[in-house]
């Protein structure tokens, strides 16, 4: 991260915590914070700057990731072959524990020495969960929860919305929208877990095919570190093919759904901050 970027996180993160600071203080449980962006567009490091600057202010907080909550690649291979070849491929809903997330939620209140909480943490490079020996563990209530992931707030489409293919994938290995209309169903049963939200940013990308450039970036970093399963360019497109729809979905409908709203220009800059 160059030194403007994280000059630019710092100063946002300590404005987006003034401007909820008193709904979190006044919270007798845990204030949950939803962090919502799409792939590349710097919302774990975000949260990670949030934390610093909450816990810096006397909140005990905890981060937790969409992304660890994503099934073993065991159980998205039972899911590849029972529902759809395409569900092999992390990322749509449809692919997370979402029960599990939301037991860790319900638990975090009550955390203490005798009953501490853990949650999984997902190996992207090796596409599997780590060993739970190596999970994440709170032994104390947090004051606030920031709930970070690429899909937070989104909504079911419409069906209609679903019949004609956005891209190549979905036109050659789903020609009967089976997959989508699955994934589809999927996102109803994440809603639950959107209510449990307090409060979702949005970080609002310009286009997709800026999200494109910058999940590809990082990518680029990866396969420099010959990172285990880094994708090269051709990978890479196929993969984020399986996002376009909901992402292309997200970006026209959750800045309507958000509390706040963080935009950004081609190269991350902010250049707009609006809270309903």
């Amino acid at each position: 991260m160059t030194n403007d970027a994280s000059t630019q996180n710092v100063a946002l993160a300590g404005h987006l915590l003034d401007h909820y600071a008193g709904r979190i203080a006044r919270s007798r449980r845990p204030y949950i914070l939803g962090l919502s962006g799409l792939q590349g567009s710097g919302k774990s490091t975000l949260a990670r700057m949030m934390k610093a600057e909450a816990e810096s202010r006397g909140w005990a907080t905890d981060v937790l990731t969409l992304d660890d909550f994503y099934y073993p690649r065991s159980e998205r291979e039972a899911l590849a072959r029972e529902v759809h070849p395409l569900l092999r491929t992390r990322g749509v809903p449809g692919t997370h524990e979402i029960e599990l997330l939301l037991s860790v939620l319900a638990a975090l209140p009550q955390a203490s020495e005798k009953l501490p909480v853990t949650w999984p943490r997902f190996d992207k490079g090796r596409d599997t969960r780590i060993p739970p020996s190596r999970w994440p563990k709170v032994a104390r209530p947090p004051k606030l929860v920031i709930l970070e992931g690429w899909a937070l707030g989104l909504r079911p489409q419409l069906q209609a919305a679903l019949e004609t293919p956005v891209n190549t994938l979905e036109r050659e290995e789903d020609p009967d929208s089976r997959w989508r209309r699955w994934v589809n169903k999927q996102l109803r049963a994440y809603q639950p877990l959107w209510r449990k939200l307090d409060a979702l940013i949005v970080l609002q990308a310009p286009n997709w095919d800026v999200v494109r450039r910058w999940r590809g970036e990082q990518e680029e970093v990866l396969l420099a570190r010959h990172a285990p399963l880094a994708m090269d360019a051709e990978a890479m497109v196929r993969f984020l093919a399986h996002f376009e729809r909901l992402s292309r979905h997200a970006l026209a409908t959750l800045p309507a759904l958000a509390d706040s709203v963080v935009e950004y220009d081609d190269d991350r800059h902010v250049t707009g901050l609006a809270h309903a």
